[in-house]
């Protein structure tokens, strides 16, 4: 199906198609869409031809470049492939060929922007099978896979290149931000070289005074050993962050894991245990106040309140710490139960000082890390550990990039922005 031009005025143009309605709806639904497609064709044409130059010499900087040819070349559009004849450039000392229209009307390996657009966002949510089954079956826009991850390969190069220059602004928020969580965390992905390593993960959430959470910003990076590359770009959100919001206050939230709390101390005024991993560790106490077989209804009612306790008791941590300890010295259990007593002691009293969860209860501050174990899952496990799947270092960053920029709302758009006011070369 084709559409055509029938009207020019000035940047307007009027589109004229058939459309045939018969057969049943479903039926006249796939020649609207072919419809809709040829109109899309037709006027990408003409907003290409918009970028196209009349041939004469230009200048970049102080170097003058020269028409060397007209040259045909096919762009992809989110509505099918169109051609056009446009002139290439070079300058006196040959090398390097310059096509402007590429240059100006930001076309991504032969993809307008638009459709650059669509293949990485669809990339970073789906394998790349899926990405062509869905823009064929419906969109009617059948394309190779190779050539999907040729774009989002060059997308991805932008994203990654610009990690640390391009400055995104925060959404407008409806509240005021009286405190930032920082967490970090990990999440394990087979590589093709080094088997199963750990990608990082890192959220600041903004939060109003009531606690309720306003928006959050993602930070991921693929396995690096001593993670200085993923801790720096956290750092530059981090500052960021502070630069806008000096009086909230900072409060990092992690697991026990030491080497969160060494950054987190940098760059947080207070630091707290996840509520949820703290937690955890209560049931080896409950099974040496309780060891008997038929103890269970009482474990579970002690567990009850203990979980309560800790969560809501100023001075719960050092009680739980003095009921572990008395345990200790029962001489009746057993191996195996002693020593998840003595693990859970030493995680206690090791922690106690992170644990004041009433506290930041009474100051509407959270106490769990859900956001950043939820953005483990979206971020990595959902794209980058299906079945099968082991990444390179190259194709698990791209990947990571894009869904950190897509999950962090706003960004994704103004990623798009910036590629439209400074072009489309990743460097």
């Amino acid at each position: 199906m084709e559409a055509n031009i029938i009207a020019h005025d000035g940047d307007q143009v009027t589109v004229q198609v058939c459309i045939d309605l018969s057969g049943t709806m479903l039926e006249a639904e796939g020649q609207i869409q072919d419809a809709c497609n040829a109109i899309g064709r037709a006027a990408s044409l003409e907003a290409l031809k918009r970028f196209e130059t009349d041939g004469t010499p230009i200048m970049l900087g102080a170097i003058k470049w020269t028409r060397r040819c007209t040259s045909h070349q096919t762009y992809q559009t989110p509505y099918g492939t169109v051609g056009l004849e446009r002139h290439v450039y070079q300058t006196s000392q040959g090398g390097k060929i310059y096509c402007p229209l590429d240059a100006d009307a930001r076309i991504i390996r032969h993809a307008t922007p638009l459709f650059a657009k669509q293949l990485s966002h669809k990339y970073a949510q789906m394998n790349v099978n899926a990405v062509c089954a869905d823009l064929s079956d419906n969109h009617g826009r059948p394309v190779t896979a190779s050539y999907v991850q040729n774009v989002t390969d060059w997308v991805g190069a932008i994203a990654m290149a610009q990690e640390e220059t391009w400055d995104y602004t925060l959404p407008v928020l409806d509240q005021p931000v009286a405190s930032v969580a920082i967490s970090l965390d990990g999440a394990m992905l087979a590589m093709k070289e080094e088997g199963w390593r750990e990608a990082m993960v890192g959220s600041l959430s903004l939060y109003d005074p009531a606690g309720e959470r306003l928006h959050t910003i993602y930070v991921a990076a693929t396995p690096e050993h001593g993670k200085a590359v993923f801790l720096q770009r956290m750092t530059q959100e981090i500052e960021r962050i502070k630069t806008q919001y000096p009086s909230a206050l900072y409060l990092g939230i992690a697991d026990g894991a030491a080497s969160n709390w060494s950054f987190l101390e940098q760059h947080t005024e207070r630091q707290l245990l996840d509520y949820f991993h703290a937690a955890e560790h209560l049931p080896a106490i409950a099974m040496a106040a309780y060891p008997g077989k038929t103890d269970k209804p009482k474990r579970e009612q002690w567990l009850h309140e203990q979980r309560h306790q800790l969560k809501h008791e100023h001075g719960a941590v050092e009680a739980v710490i003095e009921a572990a300890q008395r345990l200790t010295h029962k001489r009746s259990l057993s191996r195996s139960v002693n020593e998840d007593l003595q693990a859970a002691l030493t995680y206690f009293s090791n922690q106690a000082a992170r644990m004041d969860y009433a506290q930041h209860l009474s100051e509407h501050l959270p106490i769990g890390s859900g956001v950043i174990e939820a953005a483990c899952k979206t971020l990595v496990k959902q794209r980058l550990c299906g079945a099968g799947m082991r990444w390179k270092q190259r194709g698990a960053k791209i990947i990571l990039s894009l869904r950190a920029l897509v999950q962090s709302t706003g960004r994704w758009a103004q990623f798009w922005q910036k590629i439209n006011q400074f072009g489309a070369q990743p460097c």
